[in-house]
């Protein structure tokens, strides 16, 4: 998609779980959109300056972080058109 929709910049969001302290889940999701942002560069020849990665740790939630399927399911990097 982002090869033939050249115009597309975004943002790649990282989230985490909510184990362990909040440093090092926003450490963590942000190395985590910088790795997707890495493999698009390298893998797919994306342009860096259309992608930007960051970080949110555990604030953004999409399942409980009660069980173990929804803290998999935390765990992910979002694409976000900008």
């Amino acid at each position: 998609m982002l090869k033939m929709k050249s115009k597309i910049n975004l943002y790649v969001i990282g989230h985490t779980d909510m184990t362990g302290d909040l440093k090092h889940n926003m450490e963590l999701s942000e190395n985590r959109a910088k790795a997707v942002v890495d493999a698009l560069v390298k893998d797919y020849g994306i342009s860096v300056k259309r992608l930007t990665g960051k970080g949110v740790g555990p604030l953004c939630p999409v399942s409980t972080n009660k069980t173990e399927e929804g803290k998999q399911l935390n765990r992910r990097a979002e694409l976000v058109e900008r």
